[in-house]
């Protein structure tokens, strides 16, 4: 699973990931997408690679803690599963809604005092 299939999905890097610390090894780092859009009701749908574990997770939050936030859990190569599981949870949820804003990146300033 690459980031351009993901891309071609319909996801994004959810806030706080950069692409440029991302390597380009798909078990190395930690990486968690939203689908750039929501639900009719409003739900949202995270994907994640957590810890460098090989899955694929899919949530409604966008790092699940507890096994019962998880909407599938699958190897990193099952590309059907990940489609059908995306297909299946936008058909519970009454179908793809609106796009969500793109998240935008938060520029460090620190604070400067006048002098």
């Amino acid at each position: 699973m690459t980031e351009n299939y993901l891309l071609s999905l319909g996801f994004e890097p959810s806030a706080g990931t950069e692409r440029s610390s991302r390597s380009s090894t798909a078990h190395s780092t930690t990486w968690r997408y939203r689908h750039a859009h929501a639900a009719q009701d409003g739900t949202r749908l995270y994907a994640e690679h957590p810890f460098g574990i090989a899955r694929c997770r899919l949530s409604t939050l966008p790092a699940p803690l507890d096994q019962h936030d998880v909407l599938l859990d699958t190897d990193l190569n099952d590309n059907a599963a990940l489609e059908t599981a995306i297909s299946s949870f936008f058909a519970a949820h009454g179908g793809i809604g609106t796009l969500i804003a793109p998240a935008s990146a938060n520029t460090f300033r620190p604070y400067r005092r006048g002098e």
